[in-house]
């Protein structure tokens, strides 16, 4: 079944008033039938089951069969601080974060990042990353679309993460497994949480300093070197474990 996603200014009591890209997607893509049913998220965690009930020039009138509240997201407000990677890592990055259950990626200009976006770059980069998030969302069935922070710079991404009650940093100097696990199940449902994954060459000494200085927590990814776009995904899949068990 097909998903979408609309404001909530956009729900109506018994039906659903679609705009924009969508109209022509559902129109002349998908070629949806008078009577096809659909599935339409709110951002606001509740679901709706509707049918295609008018086509009009610019907008798709959805009946409401039925409400209930999405299932599918995390007890824990999970933010992933992504530093920049090469090439389009990122991309993958971000479609399998929300997947696993992200709240947000932010992506972080780290010492060690190679790549260097000017603000005209990197808006396009972030536009580009927020449609591969949205996208994602529709796949996993996520009750809305998780945001693509705009880049920060080290210093504005610590400054953005003390408002987190907890912040995890996998680290190759960490101690060993059952210290992280320890730090893994003391993390509660309803808590937010930060995960800081460094570039292609890491952390600067100096950065981890400073993170341990906020409280991070240093964890371990286990005895093996991981690539940048698979430590952030496999951080994350331990926590959808844990919150979700």
């Amino acid at each position: 079944m097909q998903h979408f996603f609309v404001t909530p200014d956009q729900v109506e009591d018994t039906r659903i008033v679609v705009e924009g890209s969508d109209v022509n997607h559902m129109k002349n893509v998908l070629r949806l039938r008078l009577g096809e049913e659909v599935m339409v998220s709110d951002g606001n965690n509740l679901s709706y089951l509707c049918k295609v009930e008018a086509y009009e020039e610019d907008r798709v009138i959805l009946g409401i069969q039925e409400t209930k509240e999405a299932d599918t997201e995390l007890p824990s407000k999970v933010y992933l601080f992504q530093g920049l990677p090469k090439g389009d890592k990122m991309e993958l990055i971000v479609q399998k974060a929300v997947e696993l259950g992200v709240c947000e990626v932010i992506p972080v200009a780290m010492k060690r990042s190679v790549v260097k976006l000017d603000q005209k770059k990197a808006q396009k980069k972030c536009a580009r990353w927020q449609e591969i998030a949205k996208s994602a969302a529709k796949q996993a069935g996520r009750g809305y679309i998780p945001k693509v922070h705009e880049v920060l710079s080290y210093r504005e991404a610590l400054a953005y993460s003390e408002q987190l009650d907890r912040v995890l940093l996998p680290y190759e100097l960490a101690e060993g497994m059952k210290e992280t696990k320890k730090v893994i199940t003391s993390i509660l449902p309803g808590q937010s949480v930060g995960i800081y994954i460094g570039p292609e060459g890491g952390f600067e000494k100096e950065e981890v300093d400073q993170e341990l200085e906020q409280s991070a927590e240093v964890i371990t990814l286990g005895k093996r070197i991981l690539r940048t776009e698979t430590a952030g995904l496999a951080a994350l899949a331990v926590l959808m474990f844990h919150l979700e068990g």
